[in-house]
């Protein structure tokens, strides 16, 4: 007799500690809100404290856990800070949802150093450092982890428009999670990614103004999607049933990838 209920699909996450960066609005706000509804206590990281705890105390009123930590993602101290609070609130963080990005929105060659080194600080440089402290924790407690970093469609298709280095910081976010899944494997450390297309966020709201209005119509199912959208696959990878599960990257779009056809 299998020891495995049909189905094995729970999403109880009841016990678990889970960081959320880039939590302030968006989509990280709404993976943070999510977490906690199925029982996991909470730790919320971006550098805006005022919304951060505000989201924290929505969070603590609807019965959950929440923790409001300010971070910014091109300090490495504030990023393990950020981590060591985590733990001395919750206990050690076993679900990392590395979610903080930035758009750079400039032609490549038009890019100052500045600007060059700031994306690949928010997008590439702090997912890495936080995920190697969280996994670092995690060997030493002799515990399995879930780490989800968040790439983008521009990891499959980039067709110009003024963010080259983006997508070429989300292909390195892809790659990261298929390498440290293998590295850490050996300890029980699940690590994928998903890749949203255009989704309904504080960063696209300055993307449809630079477009000149409501893209939806240029889109092949004539919608943008929202972060609701993205529950269940966020769930999937944190939750007990997607053991097997690591080095994958899963893209949900809504078709946007495919050509309209009118």
């Amino acid at each position: 007799m299998s020891d495995y209920p049909l189905p094995y699909n729970s999403c109880d996450l009841t016990g678990r500690v889970a960081l959320v960066t880039g939590a302030s609005s968006g989509l990280g706000a709404r993976f943070a809100e999510v977490l906690a509804s199925q029982g996991a206590a909470v730790v919320l990281a971006a550098r805006r404290l005022d919304r951060l705890e505000a989201l924290a105390a929505k969070i603590t009123a609807a019965g959950g856990k929440a923790l409001a930590v300010q971070m910014d993602a091109t300090d490495a101290d504030s990023v393990i800070a950020a981590v060591a609070a985590g733990e001395a609130a919750f206990g050690t963080v076993d679900i990392l949802v590395n979610n903080a990005g930035m758009p750079d929105a400039q032609r490549a060659h038009k890019m100052s150093i500045e600007l060059i080194d700031q994306v690949l600080g928010v997008n590439l440089r702090g997912p890495w450092i936080l995920a190697c402290e969280v996994a670092r924790r995690l060997i030493a407690a002799g515990k399995p982890g879930r780490i989800v970093n968040i790439s983008s469609v521009a990891h499959f298709r980039y067709d110009g428009g003024g963010a080259a280095l983006y997508a070429v910081t989300k292909t390195a976010i892809a790659r990261m999670t298929e390498a440290l899944s293998v590295e850490w494997a050996h300890y029980n450390i699940n690590v994928n990614a998903i890749a949203p297309g255009m989704f309904v966020s504080e960063m696209t709201d300055g993307m449809f103004a630079r477009m000149g209005g409501d893209p939806a119509p240029h889109l092949p199912r004539r919608r943008v999607p929202v972060p609701e959208q993205m529950d269940s696959t966020l769930l999937y990878l944190v939750a007990p049933a997607s053991e097997c599960v690591t080095g994958a990257t899963i893209r949900i779009d809504d078709g946007q990838s495919a050509r309209v056809r009118l």
